[in-house]
């Protein structure tokens, strides 16, 4: 029976180390910030909770040992990073970042119809001209 548990570990180890190198070669050879924003958010948190649950697996199975230190690194990663990735790329977008020339389709384009040029504007009114 451990030894089911050895393999299933390691390949939960192994198959969370490729995911993440392989996101890390997105980060280098994707064309713009949005599509990085993907390969920097969606496979590195899948890598990082494969590699942090094999973790959990082997405390539980060969020291009899729930960590809820890693349960918490494993929540808080899910919870974050695909977060803040979302964050980078929309305020990438608002700042009018430009889309790689291959894009398609750009979704959010009719639903702001000029709406963004506008909240860009408000947003850097500062505090002084708010008081006149």
């Amino acid at each position: 029976m451990m030894t089911i548990f050895s393999i299933l570990i390691g390949l939960l180890v192994l198959f969370g180390s490729i995911i993440s190198v392989l996101s890390a070669f997105g980060l280098i050879r994707l064309p713009d910030v949005y599509l990085r924003a993907h390969a920097a958010t969606k496979s590195t948190t899948l890598g990082i909770l494969c590699i942090l649950f094999g973790s959990f697996l082997f405390f539980i199975v060969y020291d009899g040992y729930i960590s809820a230190r890693l349960l918490l690194g494993i929540l808080f990663v899910f919870m974050t990073a695909p977060v803040a990735g979302h964050l980078n790329a929309r305020a990438a977008y608002r700042t009018d970042v430009p889309l790689w020339k291959g894009t398609v389709q750009d979704a959010l384009a009719p639903v702001l119809r000029g709406k963004k040029r506008i909240l860009a504007e408000e947003e850097e009114v500062s505090v002084d001209e708010k008081d006149e």
